[in-house]
């Protein structure tokens, strides 16, 4: 990843973290607890693409497994969002921009139900059942919902915010490529920077012209020449024939 991504990545998900922690968890809702680290890697990776996604996804649930009070498994919540921000990832357009606000609702909900499901069978294999007893529909539903009222408020910013830093970057470095792309250029095409090359040109193609001026004097000359020749060698004949 990309150095501004990380420093954009970072406090964005350590700042979810610990809403998430020491805000949402305490209101005591009903089923789920709003996800906001879910939503905030989402958001990264429908910008940053199925590569960055996995990674900050990574990033963000190996955080959340290492936070207190952290009651499973480590590496647990990191599988998860390392998956969910990689499909996620897979999602955005070649240009980097959604037109319409409907395929980042759609990846949510399906983020919402997919983070949920996942969780819950790799807790199965590791031999947590805690969803078995809150119940995995109630959690998927109060997941869902959640998730959604939080997502116009969170995932929108997040990815201007990726966007912003991304389009930084980029104008930067054209400047600097281009730059570096005229004078690494400038041996070969010194003529479209500067004007001393163009003048350059314009003086050898008018010293080239000249050349050609003379060398067709030469041989216009060269050919009065021969014509003259041969017309006095025709008189000549002609006075020998009338003596």
């Amino acid at each position: 990843m990309r150095i501004n991504r990380i420093l954009l990545a970072t406090p964005l998900v350590v700042l979810a973290l610990v809403i998430q922690v020491s805000i949402l968890a305490r209101l005591q809702l009903p089923g789920a607890v709003p996800d906001l680290m879910l939503l905030v890697v989402l958001g990264l990776a429908l910008v940053y693409g199925h590569v960055g996604g996995a990674l900050v996804g990574f990033g963000a649930g190996l955080l959340a497994d290492l936070a207190p009070p952290s009651d499973h498994a480590i590496g647990r919540y990191a599988l998860v969002l390392c998956v969910i921000g990689y499909i996620a990832g897979l999602t955005r357009p070649d240009n980097g921009q959604h037109r319409s606000a409907t395929i980042p609702l759609v990846v949510v909900v399906g983020a919402a139900i997919g983070s949920t499901l996942l969780y819950a069978g790799v807790g199965a294999l590791v031999g947590d059942t805690a969803a078995r007893h809150v119940g995995l529909v109630g959690l998927l539903l109060s997941a869902t919902l959640y998730d959604l009222l939080l997502a116009p408020f969170t995932v929108p910013l997040v990815m201007a915010l990726a966007r912003r830093t991304d389009s930084d970057l980029l104008s930067g470095d054209g400047v600097g490529g281009s730059s570096g792309s005229v004078l690494g250029r400038e041996p070969a095409y010194g003529w479209l920077s500067t004007g001393t090359g163009l003048k350059g040109s314009r003086g050898n193609m008018a010293t080239g012209g000249t050349g050609l001026a003379a060398k067709a004097g030469r041989n216009g000359s060269r050919r009065g020449g021969l014509l003259g020749r041969s017309v006095r060698g025709k008189a000549a004949r002609k006075g020998d024939k009338r003596l």
